[in-house]
């Protein structure tokens, strides 16, 4: 069964990306939304390290989110794909199950 997760707080603030990535299985997908798209930014090492580590799982981040935040396209970790609202709703209908982090 595959499953879609998502995350939407910061990896700063809580530990909700590093918990999703340690239960996420091979073949899920992880989806970062709202404040949770700054795991998808280079720039912090720790959380860039545990990103690139997720092997076997899809990366995906909100493009409108992502952009809201002030961060550019050139600032998006290498195998992070940039989605729109309806590439959301695409993940969300391609996953047997939908999985938000908190």
């Amino acid at each position: 069964m595959s499953e879609l997760h998502t995350v939407n707080k910061s990896p700063f603030e809580k530990s909700s990306l590093e918990s999703c990535l340690g239960h996420a299985q091979e073949g899920s997908a992880v989806l970062l939304l709202e404040d949770g798209v700054y795991g998808a930014a280079k720039g912090a090492a720790a959380v860039e390290a545990k990103m690139k580590a997720a092997t076997g799982i899809k990366l995906y981040v909100l493009g409108p989110d992502f952009k809201a935040r002030g961060l550019s396209a050139d600032r998006l970790i290498d195998g992070v794909e940039m989605v729109d609202y309806a590439g959301f709703v695409d993940l969300a209908a391609e996953h047997d199950k939908v999985v938000a982090w908190v």
